[in-house]
């Protein structure tokens, strides 16, 4: 353990597993709503990186994405399917690494399922554009930090600790282990 959580008067670790890890994802997810896509990750560089909006979070915590066939990023997952997904919820808190294996689909009733009518400034012929293609990243595991109890404690306890010269950091961070699985 670190100095700084030795000091502290609270636990601020908490591994997550399985359904715990997949609430966590979804939570986080729901609230961050885009992230850092890369591609390349398992050739040891940290590849091509791009914003990327989740469309859905299944109960399996498989990230759904929408994509077009002929973008950089396919063609990337198809040489080496592994990803890194970067979220950040919000300025100081919220913040998740996941790492995943990524499969890309043409499954048009999971199109149907995932679109949203402001897909259209990419997808220019819509809902039945024929680039369209699905990407399932099944994660594999990943790290998280947040606040415990929200912004507004988070900054009390920060106050409080400077002015007692005490640690009261409202942190909780861990790993979140995923099972693999694919995503269908």
């Amino acid at each position: 353990m670190d100095s700084i959580n030795r000091e502290q008067p609270e636990d601020n670790r908490e591994d997550l597993r399985g359904k715990d890890a997949i609430e966590r994802i979804r939570d986080m997810v729901d609230k961050a709503e885009t992230c850092f896509f890369c591609t390349a990750v398992s050739r040891g560089s940290s590849g091509a990186t791009r914003p990327m909006a989740v469309q859905k979070v299944d109960g399996a915590g498989t990230l759904w994405f929408l994509s077009a066939s002929d973008s950089h990023k396919n063609r990337e997952l198809e040489e080496d399917p592994a990803v890194r997904l970067f979220f950040q919820v919000s300025e100081h808190a919220g913040f998740m690494t996941l790492t995943g294996r990524a499969r890309i689909t043409r499954d048009r009733r999971k199109i149907r399922e995932l679109w949203s009518p402001i897909l259209k400034t990419w997808f220019t012929e819509g809902e039945d554009d024929p680039r369209i293609t699905v990407i399932a990243v099944s994660p594999t595991g990943g790290y998280y930090w947040d606040n415990k109890h929200g912004k507004a404690i988070a900054g009390i306890k920060m106050l409080v600790g400077a002015a007692i010269g005490k640690t009261l950091d409202d942190s909780i961070e861990g790993t979140l282990g995923v099972r693999s699985r694919q995503a269908t």
